[in-house]
């Protein structure tokens, strides 16, 4: 069939297998079964599911490799009536307490009127062979849910928003879903996890918002500033950020000016955005971000002022540091000056690389606050980092999160300003992960009498989240900060570390050591195309030479996409080292099995859950589409609703590494990760080996991160709120 290029067409049909889907664009790849024959339907059509009834508008084209394709531009959903369709729909997974087993029976026993009995008649569903009085009550509770959202769903669908958002959307707002989403429709991408504001926007535009109105463009400046912080930075230079929104709505800046300069008035008289100027620039953030950034300067110069413990004899235990005992642990001068800094100064900074001594320092004070019975908390920002503590130390750690008690209900930290934690001090590791939300957080939550110690290495990489906290800290000068710079013999023994200080110098890593020790690998390697026949080597020989256990290795890449992307590795790897042939799952194009290491996307307070930790599939239930994951022999649920919160962590960023350590490192590193190639980055994942260390990839594009220092410039005030009496517009 051939089409000219203006002319659209509808198909419906009922889709039978995603064979590619893109979550972050929902850019999506399905065959669609069209009478007879299979059709290939291609489009940004978020979410569709296996086993939904559609209706596609769009045209024929036809792709040099793959053949003839529907390209659709729209995709509407409709309610099955034939019994394939309904068989589809029934086992998709989108009505809990039906799989495709339980589908297939019920279609079987009811026909055509099985939607109608569900809806009228639900304890006719006994009927059938195997479905108990338990089940029969989850699938109309479901249902009932189903029907509840429906209206949504319709008006949903006919603003361009897939079902499974719909589904999302409700479980956000619930009955006032409809009210919200008409009068800010823009709130979906603020609110609603997984819908970015191009969405919102297409929703917007399809209720008959003005592309040139002030309220979509106020709604694009706040997402454009969002964009911003997403990097790290906190504010966005003025006229950069009119041009970024500009471009974002697709409106031409000169024509729309007045409307530009209304929405950002409109914004900043409702308390929504701040602005400072600073040598003649002028530069916007979120409020909730200058509130933050100043709150944390405000509190440090508080807890700075007051009075350090009582009840120390500082002179007695500087005299005992200075004679250390044969049996005891042995610190050096700048320990031993760091150890006095902390008892000393309220705020203390604790800086260095590996194997300077920072954990020997930890437990050199621990000791002293627990010989002078002083209450102390030890806390990390994840709990990875928490555990590393635990192991170096032989104390009790937690993570942020569980010492200021995060209450769901409220949505906010129990310990605050008003309730603040019982102890005299408190010293959190991994200070360099900690964003200005957090560390907001967790300075409003330590009580005036305590002494607050940071420790971590400022030359990682910053925090995942927004600032530079304690880069900014150090930087400012108003805080006592001690850096520990010698490597400690038994240190000097490892290339690792050897190489993590080269690297933070500018030099290139070294595979020649002194003491023989062979814990460092550079395999120079120019075709990416070859990066998985090297891991295969590596996951099936390597490391058994080591004896380190595959689940304790990890590769760690700079970013997502490519050949040597995270993406591509996972799926290599799964293939490689998960061969169960048990039941899977597929979702957005992966095939999750059980014995899969996967990563959590997003804090999910309510499973106390968090961006970052790392669990393994414990057990997987096709029918229901949803799935165990055991998180530190904790084992905990997923719905099907919630399996775009988890992905493949065979392979993951070097960002999401942060406060981790691997038996083995295996980090790739190509030209094609140019944007993000700087020093800072490598250095961090070096420092996440513990026992071997992989370099593989071109010497070009190692050259290029050891040049490059400035690519995790972050614009911040910060230093300037504690150094200066800088204020807000």
């Amino acid at each position: 069939m051939t089409l000219n290029e203006t002319q659209q067409e509808k198909v419906t049909g009922v889709v039978d297998r995603i064979l590619f889907q893109n979550s972050e664009n929902g850019y999506t790849v399905f065959v669609l079964n069209h009478y007879r024959e299979p059709i290939t339907v291609t489009g940004y059509l978020p979410m569709v599911h296996s086993g939904a009834q559609v209706l596609v508008q769009g045209k024929w084209s036809f792709h040099p490799k793959f053949g003839k394709q529907f390209e659709a531009v729209s995709c509407t959903l409709q309610v099955p009536t034939t019994l394939v369709g309904l068989k589809k729909y029934l086992g998709s997974g989108l009505i809990k307490g039906i799989g495709k087993v339980y589908a297939e029976k019920m279609v079987a026993h009811f026909g055509e009127q099985i939607l109608d009995i569900i809806d009228k008649h639900p304890e006719r569903l006994k009927e059938i062979n195997g479905l108990g009085a338990s089940r029969v009550e989850k699938i109309t509770e479901a249902w009932a849910s189903q029907k509840e959202i429906s209206s949504i769903m319709v008006f949903l669908q006919d603003k361009g928003v897939s079902p499974a958002y719909a589904a999302k959307i409700f479980k956000q707002y619930g009955k006032q879903a409809i009210a919200v989403i008409n009068e800010n429709p823009y709130r979906l991408a603020e609110d609603v996890w997984g819908i970015g504001f191009k969405m919102a926007d297409k929703v917007a535009q399809n209720m008959g918002f003005e592309p040139s109105s002030v309220k979509r463009i106020k709604a694009g400046v706040l997402f454009a500033i969002s964009s911003v912080t997403s990097m790290g930075s906190i504010y966005a230079e003025l006229d950069e950020l009119k041009k970024k929104t500009m471009e974002l709505l697709e409106l031409d800046q000169t024509e729309h000016e007045r409307a530009l300069k209304i929405a950002f008035h409109e914004l900043h008289d409702a308390g929504k955005i701040k602005l400072i100027s600073d040598n003649n620039q002028h530069f916007v953030t979120l409020s909730s971000y200058y509130f933050s950034e100043k709150g944390v300067a405000a509190r440090l110069k508080n807890l700075n002022a007051q009075p350090k413990k009582d009840g120390l004899d500082i002179d007695q235990i500087y005299t005992q540091l200075r004679a250390t005992l044969p049996h005891e642990l042995h610190l050096n001068e700048d320990q031993q000056r760091g150890i006095m800094a902390c008892l000393t100064n309220k705020v203390t900074v604790i800086t260095g690389g590996p194997g300077t001594g920072k954990t020997t320092l930890i437990k050199k004070l621990l000791g002293i606050l627990e010989d002078n019975h002083i209450r102390y908390k030890l806390a990390a920002p994840t709990g990875r980092a928490a555990k590393r503590i635990i192991e170096g130390t032989g104390r009790h750690a937690l993570t942020l999160h569980r010492l200021l008690e995060f209450d769901v209900s409220t949505m906010s930290f129990t310990h605050n300003e008003t309730n603040a934690l019982a102890l005299d001090f408190l010293i959190v590791d991994e200070a360099s992960m900690i964003d200005i939300f957090l560390a907001n957080a967790l300075l409003k939550a330590v009580p005036f009498n305590a002494h607050l110690v940071l420790i971590g290495d400022v030359d990682q990489l910053p925090s995942v989240g927004a600032g530079n906290f304690l880069h900014d800290l150090i930087a400012s000068q108003q805080v006592a900060t001690v850096r520990l710079a010698h490597i400690f013999r038994q240190a000097q023994d490892s290339l690792i570390i050897i190489n993590a200080h080269r690297v933070n110098a500018g030099e290139f890593p070294t595979t020649q050591s002194e003491s023989g020790k062979r814990d460092f690998f550079f395999i120079k390697e120019n075709d990416p195309l070859k990066v998985q026949d090297h891991l295969a080597n590596i996951f099936t020989t390597t490391l058994k030479r080591f004896g380190i256990p595959v689940h304790e290795a990890m590769v760690l890449v700079p970013m997502h996409r490519g050949i040597v992307g995270t993406q591509k590795i996972n799926q290599d790897l799964q293939a490689l080292i998960n061969t169960n042939g048990g039941p899977s799952l597929s979702h957005t194009g992966t095939v999750y099995k059980i014995g899969d290491r996967v990563m959590q996307l997003k804090n999910n307070y309510d499973k106390a859950i968090f961006n970052g930790d790392i669990g393994t599939i414990a057990e997987i239930n096709a029918e229901d589409r949803s799935l165990v994951i055991s998180f530190d022999d904790r084992l905990v649920p997923y719905e099907s609703d919630e399996l775009d919160e988890i992905t493949l962590s065979y392979a993951i960023s070097i960002h999401k590494s942060q406060g981790s350590e691997y038996q083995a490192a295996i980090i790739p590193i190509f030209t094609q990760h140019f944007t993000l190639l700087q020093r800072n980055l490598i250095y961090t994942a070096l420092t996440r080996a513990k026992k071997l260390c992989i370099l593989l990839g071109q010497t070009k594009a190692l050259a290029m991160a050891l040049r490059n220092t400035k690519g995790s410039e972050r614009k911040t005030f910060l230093k300037e709120f504690l150094t200066t009496d800088l204020q807000c517009r």
